[in-house]
């Protein structure tokens, strides 16, 4: 039998950052992170290599809705 594994609850700085993917023109590999809504500077998380790569970003940071991609 398999257990799921409990997914730890991570934050982010709501008032300063938002939540994107950064995807390369070249390759299409995609990074999910955080971008400095004032400076422009990108953090980056985890690499995005499947659907259920998003899913667990999604959930740890607890993000809805649409996640901007930056190129």
């Amino acid at each position: 039998m398999f257990f799921k594994k409990k997914i730890e609850k991570k934050t982010y700085d709501k008032e300063t950052q938002k939540p994107v993917i950064k995807a390369s023109i070249c390759n299409g590999e995609q990074v999910a992170g955080f971008q400095d809504i004032h400076t422009g500077a990108f953090e980056e998380i985890m690499l995005i290599s499947n659907e259920n790569y998003l899913q667990l970003f999604r959930k740890q940071y607890g993000i809805s809705g649409e996640i901007e991609k930056i190129y």
